[in-house]
C-alpha cells in the first residue's frame, strides 16, 4: 500500500515538473505552441544579432582571461553569468565545474546551478548526477536552502527501489547539519512531516473498509514517525515553537506526555537566551564578525557542540574569507569533536577559501597526520600549498617545515636505511633548492636568512642519522651564506658538535669563529678559553690565549677607530647646522640692505621674496614620509623681530593697496602665547594658503560645525603676513576631537593639516602621522600613476577585481599628486587577486607598479637640532628625501657670505672700511654696482 501510494505521489511530481518545462520553453518554440510567424522588423533582428556577437566576444575574452589567470574569481562570474545568458549550456557546465574546483561556491551560485540541472536531468541517470552534485553542493558551506532543495528534489524518486528511505535519510542529514538553526531550521522540520504526512495518507484504507492487520501495523509505524518527529522537533529551540507546539495539541489525539511538555519549556527558555544574539545579528551590518563571535561565546559556555559547530558555520557562511575566523573553528574541532570526517572537511573548505594563509595549510597538514590519512594525500595538499601563492617569503619557509617536520615523524631511525629517510633527506635537499630557486626569485629574498631549514637537517643528521660529516658540510654550506659573522651562530655549531662530535672539530669552530665574529667576539673568546681549560693541553692553552687577546685588541682598536669616526661625522653636523644658520642670517641681513635701498620697483620685489622667505622658514621644518605624506611641525609661536635689532622696512612714500594694509595693520600684533595647560581643547592648524585673508574669520566658519569656538590664533611674521598655521581653541574638549576629522580637508587649493596639540618635549614619541606603518595585507601600494589621475578613474580600474573600501592619492603639501595611491580592499584575497592582474597594467601610457602596502620602517634622527626655540617644534632634519633642498641652498656667492657679527678683517671677500665694518654708526650701506661687485670677486 506505502509504496502503491509513493508511486502515485511521484508520478504527480514528474507531471509537474512536465508543466514546468514546458512553461520555460521559449515562445517560438514550437513545442510551447507559441505564435513564431511574428518575427519583429529587420532594425530589432538586427540589433539581437550585434548583441549576440558582441557577447560571443567578450565570452571569448573571459575565457581567454581565465587561461592566464585561473584564480580571477570575478572574471569565473562575468564568464558563468554571460553562458547562462546565452544558453550555452554544456560551456555553462564546464565553467562552473572548473570554478568549483578552484574555490567553494556561494549558496546562490549553487542553486542557480542545480535549478538548471534539474531541468534537463529526466532520466534516472541524469538524475544520480544531480544527486552528485547536490552531494558536493552540501559540503561547500551549510546552507538550510540547499538541504531543503536536495530534500524535496529526492521526493521525486520515491517510486525508485527504496526511495522512501533516501528521502528520510536526506532529511534526517538534513536535519543534523542545519536542524538546530534557529530561525531557518523549522522548513526543514516542516517539511519532513509533510513528506510523512503524505505517506500516511497512502497509507489509510478506504473509506468503509476494514484494515487488515498488516495495514494497521504499518499505519501505527507511520503514526509514531509523525509522533516522534514533533516531539524532536519541541525540544530545539526555534522560532515560531508556539504555532509547532499548538499544531501537535490539534493533530494528536491522545495528550502530549508531561516529558515533551517539560522539554518545551526548557527549550522555550533557551530560546529566549538565544534571541538577542539572533536580533544583533538581524540588524547588524555586514560582516557582523562581531556578532558572530559574541553568539560563539554563548554557546562555547553552554557546551552543546552541536550548537557550537552550527553557529560556526553560520558565521562562515557570510565570513568565508576570514582566516582567523577559520583557524578558531578548526582549532575547535581538532581539540573537542575530533571527528576525522569533520575536521578534515572544515580544514579543506579553509584553505580553499583562504588560500594564501600559510598557517591554515600547516593546521590541515597537522589534521591529516593526526587522523592518519595516507601519505599520498598529504604530499598532494602539500603540493597545492606551494602554489597556494604566499604573500610572504617567510611563509613558504614555515610550510616547508611543516612538511618536513611530518616527513621526519615518517622515519624509523633505527634502521640504517629506509626509503622514508631517503625521502627526507630529498626533500630537505628540494626545499633548500626550492628557496634559492623559487621564492628568492619572486620575492628577491629566501626568506630564510639564518638557514633553520639546513639547521634542522644537520641536527637530524648529527642527531639521528649520527652522520656527523654531513652535519658538518650543511654548516660549513651555512656559514658561506653570510652568517659567519654572528657568534649565535658558531656557538650553535659548536654546541651541535660538543654533543655529537669530538674536541678536534669543536677546537676548530671556535678558532674560526674568534677569526670571522663581528657582533660578540668576546663571548666567543670566553667558550674558546673555557674549553681549552678544561679540556686543552699547554700548547693549546698558550695558542687559545694568544689568539683571543689579538682578536680583541684588534676589535678594540676598530671600536675606536668607529667611535672617533663617529664623533666625527657629529662635529661635522654640527659646523654645518651653524653654517646654516649663519647663512640665513647673512642672508636675511642682505635682503634688510636690498629694502632700505630700493625704490618703488624693489619694494615690489620685496614682497615677492618676503613669499619665498616664508617658504624658506618653514622648509626644515618638513618631515618626509615613507608614503609621501607630509607631517608639519608646529612652529614657534612667537612673532620674529629680525636679526641685529633691526625694524621693518620704512613706509613707502605712495600711498598703500589694500594688501599692504591688512599687512602693514597687523605689524603691531602681539606675540602669540599658548596655553599649554590648554592643550586638550585645542588643535594646531597648519599648510594654509599664505594669501589666506582674515584667516580668524575664515576658519571659524570652517570649525564652528565641530562646536563652539573660544578663539582663534592665526600666526603672522613681523612683515605682518600670515605664516600659514594657526591655534583654534574650543569650549569642549569633544569639539577638538571632532575638529580632527577636518585633517587633509583641502581650503583654497591646499590640504589643511589638523593636529592635536602636544608638547613633544614632554611627548617626544608622540607621532601625528595616522596612516598604517606596518604590513596591510588588504591594502595595495601602487605607483607610477600618472598625475593626471583621478580618484574616480583609479577606483574604476580598481573595483573589477573586488570591493574597493577606500582610495587614498598621494599628494604634496601643496595639494598636487605624486603618482602614488593606497588602494584598501575589504579582504586579503581581493587584494592578492588585484595584485596579480594589476602589476604591470598601463594607464594613460604609464606602467604602474602594484604590491601589497608594506611602508619601510621610518628613521628618525637621533637627536633634534637645535632650532629657534619652541616647546611644540618637531626635529628638523639636515636633508631632506631628495638631498639638500633648494631653499637650504645659500644664493649668495662664498666671496660676500658674512660672519653673524661684523668684523674688521678683510675676510670672505669683506673690504675693511665698508660701512657695515666701521666703527660709525650708519643707517644705509653704501651702494655697490656690477663693476664692484665683479672686482671683489676677483681679489678673491
Amino acid at each position: 500500500m506505502a509504496a502503491a501510494g509513493a508511486e502515485a505521489a511521484a508520478a504527480e511530481v514528474e507531471e509537474e515538473k512536465e508543466k514546468k518545462q514546458q512553461q520555460q520553453l521559449p515562445e517560438g518554440d514550437p513545442e510551447s505552441g507559441g505564435d513564431s510567424e511574428d518575427e519583429g522588423d529587420s532594425d530589432s533582428s538586427g540589433d539581437g544579432e550585434d548583441e549576440e556577437k558582441e557577447n560571443e566576444a567578450e565570452i571569448q575574452r573571459l575565457e581567454e582571461q581565465l587561461s592566464i589567470n585561473a584564480f580571477d574569481y570575478n572574471c569565473h562570474l562575468d564568464l558563468i553569468k554571460l553562458l547562462r545568458q546565452e544558453g550555452e549550456l554544456v560551456k555553462l557546465r564546464r565553467a562552473r565545474q572548473k570554478m568549483s574546483e578552484l574555490f567553494p561556491l556561494t549558496e546562490e551560485i549553487w542553486l542557480d546551478w542545480l535549478k538548471d540541472e534539474i531541468k534537463m536531468a529526466s532520466e534516472s541517470s541524469e538524475r544520480e548526477k544531480v544527486y552528485e552534485l547536490f552531494e558536493r553542493a552540501v559540503k561547500d558551506y551549510i546552507c538550510p536552502e540547499i538541504w531543503l532543495e536536495y530534500a524535496q528534489y529526492s521526493i521525486g524518486g520515491i517510486g525508485q527501489e527504496g526511495g522512501i528511505e533516501k528521502v528520510r535519510s536526506i532529511f534526517e542529514r538534513a536535519l543534523t547539519a542545519v536542524g538546530l538553526h534557529v530561525t531557518k531550521g523549522t522548513a526543514l522540520w516542516e517539511a519532513y512531516r509533510e513528506f510523512e504526512n503524505a505517506i500516511l495518507e497512502t497509507a489509510q484504507p478506504a473509506p468503509g473498509s476494514v484494515p487488515l492487520p498488516e495495514q494497521q501495523q504499518v499505519l501505527c509505524s507511520q503514526l509514531e514517525k509523525i509522533h516522534t518527529l514533533f516531539r524532536r522537533q519541541l525540544g530545539i529551540p526555534l522560532l515560531d515553537m508556539e504555532a509547532s507546539y499548538a499544531e501537535y495539541e490539534e493533530w494528536s489525539e491522545d495528550p502530549i506526555p508531561e516529558t515533551i511538555i517539560k522539554n518545551y519549556k526548557k527549550a522555550l527558555q533557551q530560546l529566549e537566551k538565544c534571541k538577542p544574539y539572533e536580533e544583533a545579528l538581524l540588524s547588524a551590518e555586514t560582516p557582523k564578525l562581531a556578532e558572530y563571535q559574541a553568539y560563539i561565546d554563548f554557546e562555547m559556555k553552554a557546551g552543546d557542540p552541536a550548537r557550537i559547530q552550527l553557529i560556526y558555520e553560520r558565521a562562515l557562511a557570510e565570513n568565508c574569507l576570514v582566516p582567523d575566523l577559520w583557524a578558531r573553528y578548526n582549532q575547535y574541532l581538532d581539540r573537542q569533536l575530533k571527528v576525522k570526517e569533520l575536521v578534515l572537511s572544515a580544514h579543506d573548505r579553509a584553505v580553499r577559501n583562504c588560500p594564501w594563509t600559510v598557517g591554515l595549510w600547516i593546521r590541515y597538514l597537522l589534521a591529516m597526520e593526526r587522523h592518519r590519512v595516507d601519505h599520498c594525500t598529504v604530499s598532494e595538499i602539500f603540493e597545492k600549498a606551494l602554489n597556494a601563492g604566499f604573500i610572504q617569503a617567510t611563509d613558504y619557509v614555515e610550510i616547508w617545515q611543516a612538511y618536513l617536520d611530518y616527513l621526519r615523524r615518517r622515519v624509523d631511525f633505527t634502521q640504517d636505511s629506509s626509503k622514508e629517510l631517503e625521502e627526507l633527506r630529498s626533500a630537505f635537499a628540494r626545499a633548500v633548492e626550492y628557496l634559492k630557486q623559487e621564492v628568492e626569485e619572486r620575492f628577491s629574498e629566501s626568506g630564510d636568512p639564518s638557514c633553520t631549514i639546513m639547521q634542522n637537517w644537520a641536527r637530524v643528521e648529527a642527531r639521528l642519522c649520527n652522520n656527523m660529516q654531513k652535519a658538518r658540510e650543511l654548516w660549513d654550506n651555512i656559514m658561506t651564506k653570510g652568517n659567519a659573522k654572528y657568534a649565535n651562530m658558531w656557538l650553535e655549531y659548536y654546541n651541535l658538535e660538543r654533543a655529537h662530535g669530538d674536541t678536534q672539530h669543536c677546537r676548530k669552530a671556535l678558532h674560526r669563529a674568534v677569526q670571522c665574529t663581528s657582533d660578540y667576539p668576546e663571548h666567543v673568546c670566553e667558550v674558546l678559553l673555557t674549553l681549552e681549560r678544561i679540556e686543552g693541553t699547554l700548547e693549546d692553552w698558550d695558542a687559545a690565549v694568544q689568539k683571543t687577546e689579538n682578536r680583541l685588541a684588534r676589535v678594540n682598536e676598530q671600536r675606536a677607530k668607529a667611535a672617533e669616526k663617529e664623533a666625527a661625522l657629529a662635529k661635522l653636523e654640527e659646523e654645518k647646522a651653524e653654517q646654516r644658520k649663519q647663512s640665513r642670517a647673512e642672508k636675511k641681513a642682505s635682503k634688510k640692505a636690498k629694502k632700505s635701498r630700493a625704490g618703488d620697483k624693489r619694494k615690489a620685489e620685496d614682497d615677492d621674496e618676503g613669499e619665498w622667505g616664508q617658504e624658506e622658514e618653514e622648509q626644515p621644518s618638513k618631515k618626509h614620509k615613507g608614503d609621501g605624506d607630509v607631517l608639519l611641525a608646529e612652529e614657534e609661536m612667537e612673532v620674529e623681530t629680525g636679526l641685529f635689532g633691526r625694524s621693518g622696512p620704512e613706509k613707502p612714500d605712495h600711498p598703500p593697496n589694500q594688501k599692504e594694509k591688512a599687512s602693514t595693520s597687523r605689524k603691531d600684533i602681539p606675540k602669540v602665547l599658548h596655553d599649554s595647560s590648554k592643550d586638550n581643547v585645542t588643535v594646531f592648524v597648519s599648510n594654509l594658503s599664505y594669501n589666506m585673508t582674515d584667516p580668524e574669520v575664515k576658519l571659524k566658519e570652517l570649525f564652528e560645525s565641530c562646536g563652539e569656538v573660544a578663539e582663534i590664533r592665526p600666526v603672522f611674521s613681523n612683515k605682518g603676513t600670515f605664516r600659514g598655521y594657526c591655534y583654534v581653541e574650543f569650549k569642549e574638549e569633544k569639539s577638538a576631537l571632532q575638529a580632527l576629522r577636518l585633517d587633509r580637508k583641502v581650503v583654497e587649493g591646499r590640504p589643511m593639516f589638523v593636529s592635536p596639540c602636544i608638547d613633544k618635549n614632554k611627548n617626544p614619541d608622540f607621532k601625528v602621522f595616522r596612516y598604517s606603518t606596518t604590513l596591510e595585507k588588504h591594502k595595495l601600494f601602487i605607483s607610477g600613476l600618472p598625475f593626471s589621475c583621478t580618484k574616480e578613474e583609479l577606483e574604476d580600474v580598481c573595483k573589477e577585481h573586488g570591493n574597493v573600501k577606500d582610495i587614498r592619492l598621494v599628494t604634496n603639501r601643496a595639494g598636487k599628486p605624486k603618482g602614488l595611491a593606497y588602494v584598501e580592499y575589504e579582504n586579503e584575497a581581493q587584494a592578492s587577486q588585484a595584485v596579480l592582474k594589476m602589476d604591470g597594467l598601463t594607464v594613460k601610457e604609464h606602467v604602474i607598479k602594484v604590491a601589497i602596502s608594506n611602508p619601510p620602517l621610518r628613521k628618525l634622527p637621533d637627536k633634534p637640532e637645535a632650532g629657534r626655540a619652541s616647546q611644540f617644534a618637531a626635529p628638523r632634519q639636515i636633508y631632506g628625501a631628495r638631498g639638500k633642498g633648494r631653499t637650504q641652498l645659500s644664493m649668495m656667492p662664498r666671496a660676500l657670505q658674512r660672519q653673524n657679527h661684523p668684523v674688521s678683517k678683510a675676510e670672505n671677500g669683506m673690504v675693511q672700511n665698508s660701512p657695515a665694518t666701521s666703527s660709525e654708526p650708519s643707517e644705509e650701506p653704501q651702494k655697490m654696482s656690477n663693476a664692484d661687485f665683479a672686482r671683489m670677486l676677483l681679489k678673491k
